[in-house]
This record gives structure tokens, C-alpha cells and sequence, in this order.
């Protein structure tokens, strides 16, 4: 189905352009801007690696943070339904005595915390410039999923016994079942016990900024790559715009949802379809190709391969130590 989306909306933007015209766009495209946007690209995932830390129990110090964002998001321009989510969970866990489960509660976490900012942003944008109701009812939805996964994350933080015996309860009829459950429960649990410690509070707040800037940052200068001269807010909103489309499915790489969010937002500043275009394609090449060289270089560097990461049981002794 994501390819299906994928190459339909892709089918319908080359559709209502000039060839001719999304060419001449691409023939200007100034190159000393677009290698500045993807060198960018890598910086923000090293921001969310640092950012990532402070989401794991304090003094816990895992190692391989940064690999792990960069070879999980190389994945995920390379796999299918968002397979770079485990791959990322799966090189901390390997290396890391505390698990998988407990590397995965952080990642939820963090991925709640990236779609409150998404909405907070969107709902500043609406105040400023007409977004189409297609994207605020998709805030509105990413909203209600992010209210959910907070009452039930902010539960099991605040009450692990509780949880702990209404598990129990559900379970006790199958011994078996019910020692597996407690064993994942409890290495979950301590996942959570970063956004409980206060003195990562502020730095969680500071690096969540900076992980939002960098690639606001990144959106302006290729703006700049392209001959657009557009205002700030137009990096802003080709930003939520994009984080928005790619929550539907698509093909790996986000092609199509990406290149006609993109398009969207543009056409909200009156920019023609051919240069809104030429920009999604090259914004996207930009962040899709240095992204996923430095995430290959970091998956030679931990002697780890996609299929292993992919195929790899979320418990035991396998994932927490290297192989």
C-alpha cells in the first residue's frame, strides 16, 4: 500500500508540471547551498543522539547512540514500514546489558515528545497562514495518539506497582506467560526512568529545540538553493508539513508523501508548482544520500548487517551483548 501512495502521488506531480520547467528549476539549483543542507542532514541526527541519552535511566551511559540513529535512519530510507525504528533499538541493545525493551520504552518516549512538538508548532502556524484542513485534522489525530501514549506512559512511570499487579492479575493463569510479561514490564519500566529524573529536564528541553532548529535550518538553506526567497515561516511550515505527510504510508525513503507535502506547503506562498517541485526533489536527495552513506560507514564500523537487525529476537541473551 506505501508503494501504491508512493508512486500515485508522485504520478500526479509530475502530472501537473512542465518538464521543460522542473528541469530549468533543477539546472539553477546553486550546489554550495545543497552540500551546506546535507552536511545538515547527519549534524541533526547527531543533535537527536545527544538529545536520546537523556531519555534513558540516569548514570545508565549506553553506548552506541549515535551509530544507532544513523544506521536506524539509513534503514529507514531503505526498508519498509519504519523498520529503522528496530534496527536503531536493536544496535544499542546488542551492545548494552539493559535490553531491548528498555532502549525501546526511550524510543517511544522520544517519538511522543517529536509529535507534541509537531502539533505545538502547527497549531502556531495555523494562527499565521492558512494550512489546508487536511493537515490540522491530521493534527488533530496525532494529538489524540499522543494524549493516549502520554496517559498510558505517564501511568506506567508514575505507578509500576500498580501496573505491575494488573499484569500479574491478566496473566496468572499461564505461569509461563506471566514470567515472560513481568521480565519485559520491568526492563520497560526503566526505560521511562529518564523522563522522571528532574536534572534531565532541562537538557531534555534544550536538545529538543536544537533537534527542531537544525533541520528548520536545513529546510531555509536549500530554500536559498533553489532561488527561493521565502521567509522564515516557510521553512517552518515545509517542516511540519513533511512530518506530517510522512506519517501516512509510503515507500522507503518517504518518496511521494515527502515530495507532495512539500509541494503543499510551498504552494501555501504562491511559489509555482514546477520550483516547489524541483526543491522537494532536491531537499529530499539531500537528506536521503549523506544520511544513508554515514549511516553505511557506521554499520561497517559495528560489524552489523540489516537482516541481522531485522530478524533479531527482542529478549535474551542475543541482544545484549555483541555477536
Amino acid at each position: 500500500m506505501g508503494v501504491a501512495i508512493s508512486l500515485a502521488l508522485l504520478a500526479l506531480l509530475l502530472a501537473s508540471v512542465d518538464l521543460r520547467e522542473l528541469g530549468e528549476q533543477l539546472r539553477r539549483t546553486r550546489w554550495g547551498w545543497t552540500l551546506l543542507a546535507a552536511t545538515l542532514g547527519p549534524i541533526g541526527l547527531w543533535v537527536r543522539a545527544q538529545r536520546w541519552r537523556y531519555l534513558f535511566p540516569p548514570r545508565s551511559d549506553p553506548p552506541g547512540l549515535v551509530p544507532a540513529m544513523m544506521i536506524g535512519y539509513m534503514a529507514n530510507n531503505l526498508l519498509p514500514l519504519r523498520a529503522g525504528e528496530v534496527v536503531r533499538v536493536y544496535v544499542v541493545a546488542r551492545r548494552w546489558r539493559r535490553g531491548f525493551w528498555t532502549t525501546l520504552a526511550t524510543l517511544i518516549v522520544e517519538r511522543v515528545l517529536d509529535s507534541l512538538v509537531l502539533v505545538l508548532v502547527l497549531a502556531v502556524l495555523v494562527l499565521l497562514i492558512p494550512v489546508p484542513p487536511v493537515f490540522q485534522w491530521t493534527a488533530v489525530a496525532l494529538l489524540a495518539i499522543d494524549f493516549g501514549a502520554m496517559a498510558v506512559l505517564g501511568f506506567l512511570a508514575a505507578a509500576p506497582g500498580t501496573c505491575r499487579r494488573l499484569l500479574e492479575r491478566l496473566t496468572r493463569r499461564w505461569p509461563r506467560v506471566e514470567r515472560r510479561v513481568a521480565g519485559i514490564f520491568e526492563t520497560f519500566a526503566r526505560g521511562l526512568e529518564g523522563i522522571r529524573t528532574r536534572h534531565h529536564l532541562l537538557p531534555l528541553l534544550v536538545w529538543t529545540v536544537i533537534v527542531w532548529v537544525v533541520p528548520a535550518l536545513t529546510v531555509w538553506t536549500m530554500l536559498q538553493a533553489v532561488n527561493l526567497d521565502l521567509p522564515w515561516i516557510a521553512a517552518w511550515t515545509v517542516l511540519v508539513f513533511v512530518g506530517l505527510g510522512i506519517s501516512i504510508p509510503s515507500a522507503p525513503g518517504y518518496v511521494g508523501v515527502f515530495h507532495y507535502a512539500v509541494v503543499l506547503a510551498l504552494g501555501i506562498f504562491d511559489v509555482p508548482r514546477p520550483a516547489s517541485l524541483g526543491y522537494a526533489i532536491v531537499l529530499h536527495a539531500s537528506q536521503i544520500v549523506p544520511v544513508t552513506l554515514v549511516g553505511w560507514i557506521f554499520m561497517l564500523r559495528e560489524h552489523v548487517s540489516l537482516g541481522e537487525a531485522t530478524r533479531a529476537r527482542p529478549a535474551g541473551a542475543d541482544l545484549s551483548s555483541p555477536r
